[in-house]
């Protein structure tokens, strides 16, 4: 029989305390390559503390981190990101002076090394217009490819900020509340488009909308002040008597 696949992302006794707080204590947790992993928790769980130290943002004070067989604990933001690690944030990060078009053209560029030249050639040259525009179609935003990105309505624009991610080609996607300040009628779209996702692009997902994180996760950790108390499958997790009490607001 073979032996199960190492994970993409494995993560050993994570630390991180600010002073007397513990913001990551001891934490444990892997994705699996095309597996959607969500991690929820209470406000003050340490979610946005794990994910900065995934992203390279912020240095843990223990435990370690590693991504593609590699121990990456002590790089960078820019090695993570060229060994295919790439991450979305809470609050939209694109450049508004630019249309949807061009960020994902520059997004394009950025994702194949080409860094000199960068906001001079990627807007116009068509070897990185074409691909942007299939990253808009597959965001459902080609019919504001020439709008102003500043200009589109903000569930569009944390879909633009999706496509840019994915036009790096990455291993691994970290998305931080990618439905924050979003409408239902937005989540749901931005649910709808993450979904064919499975499978194909490995996703840790911190999210605060459970409704979306039951319909995309595989597996969902838990975290309570810094702990991660459960890791198991949505039906698991929705079940957990501990999970409840804990989170979502339910008597053992």
């Amino acid at each position: 029989m073979d032996s199960p696949a190492a994970p993409l992302l494995d993560v050993q006794g994570l630390v991180k305390s600010f002073g007397a707080l513990r913001a990551s204590d001891g934490i444990s947790l892997d994705v699996r390559a095309g597996e959607i992993h969500a991690v929820i928790g209470p406000n003050g769980a340490g979610k946005t503390t794990l994910i900065n130290q995934l992203s390279g943002e912020m240095a843990p004070d223990g435990g370690q981190i590693l991504f593609d067989g590699m121990n990456v604990t002590a790089m960078d933001v820019a090695r993570r990101a060229r060994m295919g690690l790439a991450r979305s944030y809470q609050i939209t990060s694109i450049f508004p002076e630019f249309t949807a078009l061009e960020n994902l053209a520059m997004a394009v560029q950025s994702g194949l090394g080409h860094h000199f030249r960068f906001w001079r050639n990627a807007k116009t040259d068509p070897a990185r217009i074409a691909p942007a525009m299939e990253g808009l179609r597959r965001v459902e935003l080609e019919a504001v490819a020439h709008s102003m990105a500043g200009e589109l309505a903000h569930g569009q624009q944390r879909q633009l900020e999706l496509a840019m991610a994915l036009a790096t080609g990455p291993k691994l996607l970290l998305l931080d509340e990618p439905m924050a300040g979003m409408g239902p009628e937005e989540s749901r779209r931005m649910t709808d488009i993450l979904l064919p996702l499975k499978g194909r692009v490995s996703i840790l997902l911190v999210e605060h909308d459970m409704d979306v994180v039951f319909a995309l996760a595989d597996r969902i950790t838990v975290l309570v002040l810094g702990k991660p108390i459960a890791t198991d499958t949505p039906a698991r997790i929705r079940a957990n008597p501990d999970v409840r009490a804990a989170y979502l607001g339910e008597s053992p």
